[in-house]
């Protein structure tokens, strides 16, 4: 895989037992949050009709050095 990417920042909102389910399963892994949330983005299928509804809903973003809100 290409390593080369814009990078963009996004600040999650967790509940606490979200946030140990993560931290025990990339304890499990060894693998770091930031590549386990990736592999679960690349796995959502998106449809053209949702996919032109996400770039409407894209174009009302603000995207911030650190996070991402609608």
């Amino acid at each position: 895989m290409n390593k080369k990417w814009a990078v963009k920042r996004l600040t999650v909102n967790l509940t606490t037992e979200e946030m140990k389910k993560l931290e025990q399963y990339c304890a499990l892994t060894g693998r770091p949050a930031t590549d386990v949330i990736r592999e679960l983005l690349r796995t959502l299928e998106v449809n053209d009709s949702e996919n032109s509804e996400m770039k409407t809903a894209d174009s009302r973003m603000t995207v911030g050095s650190s996070s991402i809100s609608e």
